[in-house]
């Protein structure tokens, strides 16, 4: 057992939750991001203003998603050049078998392989062979026996919450609306999750709402600390940044929470905002306007489909109050009177920006 300790060490093995959890699964947001979600971006852009070459170059991005995820979990995971490259065959299997739950099958595969691929690398004189063949061989043989399972699995988890959501918009607002935004805040990814759980129609449009009362509320509350910097540094970037103050004083938490609890059921039961764009714009908010984008997009995609007969003033006002007005006037409220019943002091959210 020492042996074997000693062993993993050295390969930089460390099986934890943090490493699979937070690091591979935040990794795994980004590259499905550098993909599919720019990618959607640029061909809607090209489809909108009759630009080919951004039509085109957004269908390259998309064809990659799962390689880009593989490859973005491998680099977490520190593997090995050979390792690293290799990935993107494993990436490719495991999306493409696992269907709708894609991602999901991605990120579990990839990191199996990642490991086997790194226990292997620089332990023979033709690790040019080796490495890739065993990172290659593990991560498509599971894909073919896991996969389609974990994709279907996936995939009908989401529908049971979006179908829930349908049924019981309101209570289901709240509850997606202040999960998934607590999950946007803590050093997991909500793009992640919603992306694994192909989470789109009200229920997308609940997760969006969520999103953007963190956001858009802790930059709205902290603008007394931080400013114009960190009005964009959270409202644009991310409520991360204030993790640190959170564990400090966790009742500052409360006020983006409360206001997440509010827009949530108002997303799903006023506005019925929905997210029919790309799954993982439902956990982004309104990091880069990605959150506002992917509603957009599916609005498109409802008109090219006949869903939908135009877009219209009640969708770009539901979008707006959803996104900014609603979670910077509720935060910002209650978070005023929190200060005044001294539940947050002056300081208590400042950002070293």
């Amino acid at each position: 057992m020492e042996n074997l300790k000693k062993f993993l060490k050295r390969k930089d093995i460390e099986i934890s939750g943090k490493r699979y959890g937070i690091d591979a699964l935040g990794a795994m947001a980004q590259g499905l991001f550098a993909s599919l979600l720019i990618g959607t971006i640029i061909s809607t852009i090209g489809e909108r203003t009759g630009i080919a070459l951004l039509v085109t170059a957004g269908g390259y991005a998309k064809a990659v998603t799962g390689e880009a995820m593989a490859v973005a979990i491998g680099y977490s995971l520190h593997c090995p050049p050979l390792v690293l490259f290799s990935l993107a065959a494993v990436g490719h299997a495991a999306n493409t078998l696992g269907g709708a739950g894609g991602p999901l099958a991605v990120l579990l595969i990839a990191i199996i392989a990642a490991e086997f691929g790194k226990a292997v690398s620089k332990e023979t004189k033709i690790d040019i062979i080796v490495t890739p063949l065993v990172t290659i061989l593990v991560g498509s043989s599971l894909a073919a026996l896991c996969a389609p399972a974990i994709g279907s699995a996936a995939s009908a988890v989401g529908k049971a919450i979006m179908w829930a959501t349908e049924l019981q918009p309101f209570l289901m607002g709240v509850i997606i609306s202040v999960i998934v935004g607590i999950a946007l805040t803590l050093p997991i990814s909500s793009a992640a999750i919603c992306a694994a759980l192909g989470l789109t129609g009200l229920a997308g449009g609940a997760a969006l709402a969520g999103c953007c009362a963190q956001m858009v509320g802790f930059a709205v509350m902290s603008f007394r600390e931080n400013g114009i910097g960190g009005l964009f540094a959270q409202g644009i970037g991310t409520s991360m940044l204030q993790m640190g103050n959170i564990v400090k004083k966790p009742q500052i938490w409360l006020p983006p929470i409360i206001a997440s609890a509010i827009t949530g059921p108002i997303a799903t039961c006023v506005f019925q905002l929905k997210m029919n764009g790309a799954a993982v714009a439902s956990g982004m908010g309104t990091c880069g306007l990605v959150g506002q984008i992917g509603v957009y997009t599916g609005w498109l995609n409802d008109i090219a489909s006949g869903a939908k007969a135009a877009i219209s003033l009640w969708d770009w006002t539901g979008l707006i109050c959803i996104s900014f007005l609603l979670p910077a006037v509720i935060t910002g409220i209650i978070g005023i009177g929190f200060r005044r019943f001294g539940w947050i002091q002056d300081e208590d959210l400042k950002l070293d920006l």
